[in-house]
């Protein structure tokens, strides 16, 4: 229950349960993730110290990998890089290579060059086939607009044969899953979808949308990214969700990554223009958009 509140955006929820729950039932390691994944969900950084400092001294429980990658992520996405990289330095055992993809990922967020190498390369070190770790390094230079460096690392990508596994999106219709990937060529209904697609970015644009360059990584010119952006994988598939789910029924995508920053975006004004909820799960948690807002706060 707590991680699902968690997972929903309701972390005052999931912490207010934890807070019932404790009078009657001793937490174990594992309700305690739970418990950090609601204050990194919800922002909550004073909180999730907090009740990582409790776990400890009041219930004698010693942090485990999966808590410290939470606490990671907690301070990465709050902005506090320097305070996670000196969690992971002070950890009791040595740090596993995902915590360094969860600092790579505040990293991407945060456009901090210098830290994100140093997780990269400690990413890379213990995991070298990690397609992941090359992407998000990638990215970090793409949205700085670092175009040498993003040709570096693919380079080192296809020198190490690492394979990256494409983004994309999919939704169920009529009982049937349709998937899309960014830039789709297969759908059978693709006309209709980009006519779909450019008469919401027109209503979007009048609603005060600004296209969020950044996510789309590629060094071409700002008007052939706003078309790259336009169709993305969970854009067509929401397009698609408009096109052919009756109004009423919530509209439900699903995503192997993190949603895109500028889909994101996006989406809050295409429930606002449309008048439908949106759910989106995306690799983390369950975004749910509405009357132009998301369950997330736009913290994620």
């Amino acid at each position: 229950m707590i991680s699902g509140y968690a997972q929903h955006g309701e972390g005052e929820k999931a912490l207010l349960l934890f807070d019932t729950m404790k009078k009657e039932v001793k937490p174990d390691w594992i309700t305690f993730i739970g418990v950090l994944s609601a204050c990194n969900h919800a922002g909550l950084v004073s909180r999730g110290i907090q009740y990582f400092d409790s776990m400890q001294r009041d219930y004698k429980i010693e942090p485990k990998p999966d808590h410290f990658t939470c606490m990671v992520d907690l301070l990465g996405r709050a902005g506090k890089l320097v305070e996670a990289l000196n969690l992971i330095k002070a950890m009791p055992f040595k740090p596993h290579p995902a915590i360094y993809g969860t600092l790579l990922g505040a990293c991407r967020v945060h456009k901090n060059l210098e830290l994100a190498e140093y997780a990269a390369r400690n990413l890379l070190e213990g995991d070298p086939s990690s397609a992941a770790g090359y992407v998000q390094l990638a990215n970090v230079y793409a949205a700085m607009r670092k175009w040498d460096g993003v040709s570096k690392v693919r380079r080192s990508m296809k020198e190490n044969k690492v394979v990256k596994y494409p983004g994309y999106s999919w939704i169920e219709v009529m009982n049937r899953v349709h998937e899309f990937r960014s830039g789709d060529r297969i759908h059978p209904e693709l006309v209709l979808i980009h006519e779909k697609l450019n008469g919401l970015e027109t209503k979007m644009k009048v609603a005060g949308y600004i296209p969020v360059l950044e996510f789309a990584l590629h060094d071409v010119g700002d008007h052939q990214k706003e078309k790259l952006l336009l169709w993305h994988s969970e854009k067509l598939a929401i397009a698609y969700g408009l096109i052919k789910m009756p109004r009423g029924v919530p509209i439900r995508v699903f995503k192997n990554l993190r949603v895109c920053g500028d889909c994101h975006e996006a989406t809050k004004f295409i429930s606002a223009i449309e008048k439908r909820e949106i759910i989106v799960r995306d690799n983390s948690r369950f975004h749910h958009f509405k009357e132009g807002k998301c369950s997330c706060g736009d913290y994620w």
